[in-house]
């Protein structure tokens, strides 16, 4: 007669899932051991005895980096004590040189040449129209226009035609007094402006002008009168 069990009856039916699910309870206690137990560490002595020294779990921080420092205050150097005076207080003038001219005044300290005056060299045949000393006639301004109307020719032709006035001239006075260069500077009549020319040619020497100490060549400038006697 043969045996019949139900599927209830069966005992091997749920052996892996009983032992699945013991291993997972089993490894659960582990864990929770693990983390929440105090481990013990044993730290040999000088003696040879054996100390156990209970450590307790330390959590883990991150340590935020340190700021940097603040930056340095600039150091602002108090200004120099100036002395205040009074308008009236004469200040004695100093003079502040920078370092360029301290350098300067340096090279031109060490050597410095002699100043020599160069006299300048005058052209003896350059005419001045002013000078220090002008030309003088002998007797004066006086004395020249009555020689000059005392050896007037006076030009019949003018005469006759009742021409008379005045010949404006000028001349040069050399370094020896003599008479050069005569012209007539503002004519009046042909005839009248050639004896005046002349007249101012047979001059007598003057005394020269001078400039510097020296005597110098100058222009001279002299009216000629041209008058009819009634």
């Amino acid at each position: 007669m043969e045996i019949k069990k139900t599927p209830r009856a069966d005992l091997e039916r749920d052996k892996s899932l009983s032992l699945l699910m013991g291993l997972v309870i089993a490894l659960a206690v582990v864990f929770v051991g693990f983390e929440w137990g105090e481990r013990e560490i044993e730290v040999a002595t000088d003696d040879g005895t054996s100390k156990v020294i209970e450590e307790e779990e330390i959590d883990i921080t991150r340590q935020d980096e340190p700021p940097p420092p603040p930056p340095e205050p600039e150091v602002i150097k108090a200004p120099e004590v100036i002395e205040i005076v009074e308008d009236n207080v004469k200040v004695d003038d100093v003079q502040i040189l920078s370092s360029e001219d301290d350098a300067s005044q340096a090279q031109t300290s060490t050597y410095v040449a002699p100043v020599v005056e160069e006299e300048e060299e005058e052209d003896e045949n350059f005419v001045f129209v002013t000078v220090e000393h002008m030309p003088e006639f002998p007797g004066g301004e006086a004395a020249l226009l009555k020689w000059i109307a005392e050896h007037i020719n006076y030009p019949t032709i003018a005469a006759e035609n009742g021409i008379q006035g005045r010949v404006s001239c000028n001349f040069v006075v050399n370094t020896d007094g003599s008479v050069s260069d005569v012209q007539v500077t503002k004519a009046f009549d042909p005839n009248l402006d050639r004896e005046a020319i002349r007249v101012l040619k047979m001059l007598p020497k003057f005394k020269p002008g001078q400039q510097r100490g020296k005597p110098v060549r100058v222009k001279y400038s002299v009216p000629v009168r041209f008058k009819l006697q009634q």
